[in-house]
């Protein structure tokens, strides 16, 4: 039997039994735990969101560089059979460059290109070969000067940008 005060245990009374206290004990979490949860669960959820928007775009922007790429070797092989690059330009967002289309992928004769689904075949983009960003991509013959040369072409997108240093160029 227990007689006095226990020191090691605080919540003991004089008479060495517990003191009861009146007061229920909580059943659940407070409203500022809660809040931290949900805030932290926010970050986490806006870093992810971010992240993922980062990777489409990089994919997006080496899709544009690849089909650049296989676009000017057609564009190559068109020149060695044709003796030169075909004439046009279009070097706005709203331009058709559907003359491309037809020099690369031809209903009748060589094609030099055959042009995915996602590259603007339907009918909603007129003909007009579109990049990974949904923009036409931009095409001038003769090229420019300070770029690639009057000699060649200039085949490029704007990556859903006006800054000119992030563009997916062949120069």
């Amino acid at each position: 039997m227990k007689t006095g005060f226990d020191s090691r245990n605080p919540a003991s009374g004089a008479d060495g039994f517990a003191a009861v206290s009146n007061r229920a004990l909580p059943k659940g979490f407070t409203l500022i735990e809660l809040l931290v949860v949900i805030t932290i669960i926010a970050i986490l959820a806006a870093l992810v969101l971010n992240t993922a928007g980062f990777i489409q775009k990089k994919a997006a922007r080496s899709r544009a560089e690849t089909e650049i790429a296989a676009l000017s070797a057609a564009l190559e092989s068109y020149k060695a059979d044709n003796g030169d690059y075909p004439q046009g330009t279009n070097t706005t967002a709203t331009g058709n460059n559907s003359f491309l289309r037809a020099a690369l992928s031809p209903t009748t004769g060589k094609v030099y290109f055959e042009f995915s689904k996602n590259m603007g075949t339907n009918l909603a983009t007129n003909g007009a070969i579109v990049d990974p960003f949904g923009e036409n991509y931009r095409y001038r013959y003769p090229g420019s000067p300070t770029n690639n040369g009057t000699n060649f072409f200039d085949l490029w997108s704007q990556s859903a940008s006006t800054n000119t240093n992030i563009w997916t160029k062949n120069w």
